[in-house]
């Protein structure tokens, strides 16, 4: 088994092995340090006329091993999502599985100066927007805007939101959604995704899915 731990990016740049790069999203916090038994899939930054596309390289995927997917922060969510989709899809529908198997992000820990890793093997992601509940929406410009049907948008600071939440009075649980603008940078997602994922824990697990929502 392989540690991840010895592929530390220099200057936040990953190459594979035709040498090519990619710039990694930063984050100040480290999730996971190391991933064994994995295998590399990436997500290359491309321009095609005044397109931004990604374009996807997965010859190295082992279905039974863990996946690290190495993303180019530049790339627009709208183009990162429908590959997660797809080789989510993929690992599903293997001849070859392995139920242990886990799927990360990986990102540059700006503060401990190593690699790290953020697992999301049970989130689904939905190109679409969800038709009920509160919706726990970040913006493109960096705000964290909560709607939903029966009051106007409110807008809030990460140290704001969990006391908005559980203070929200109803009948019967309420139900959080995580959504994302569809136009942020896959960096502002992976920073986005790590503030979720220790949100997660400050609320009651009946309030949350797995399921996030991108538009």
């Amino acid at each position: 088994m392989n540690r991840i731990a010895s592929l530390l990016v220099v200057f936040l740049l990953i190459s594979c092995s035709d040498k090519e790069e990619m710039l990694l999203p930063k984050a100040d916090v480290t999730i996971v340090k190391e991933v064994y038994d994995h295998s590399p899939i990436y997500l290359f930054f491309r321009v095609k006329g005044k397109d931004t596309v990604a374009e996807l390289n997965r010859k190295n995927a082992i279905g039974t091993s863990n996946w690290i997917f190495n993303i180019d922060k530049r790339l627009p969510l709208k183009a990162v999502i429908p590959h997660l989709q797809f080789m989510k899809e993929k690992r599903k529908k293997g001849m070859h599985t392995n139920e242990k198997a886990e799927d990360y992000f990986s990102y540059a820990d700006s503060i401990g100066k190593n690699l790290a890793f953020l697992p999301f093997t049970k989130v689904e992601y939905h190109l679409e927007k969800p038709e009920y509940g509160f919706l726990i929406f970040f913006s493109k410009n960096n705000t964290i805007l909560v709607l939903n049907s029966t009051e106007k948008e409110k807008e809030f600071s990460k140290p704001e939101l969990l006391k908005y939440l559980l203070g929200l009075e109803s009948d019967k649980p309420n139900k959080f959604f995580f959504c994302h603008d569809q136009n942020c940078s896959y960096e502002q997602f992976l920073q986005n995704s790590i503030f979720i994922t220790q949100f997660k824990l400050q609320l009651p697990v009946y309030n949350v899915t797995n399921e996030e929502f991108v538009f």
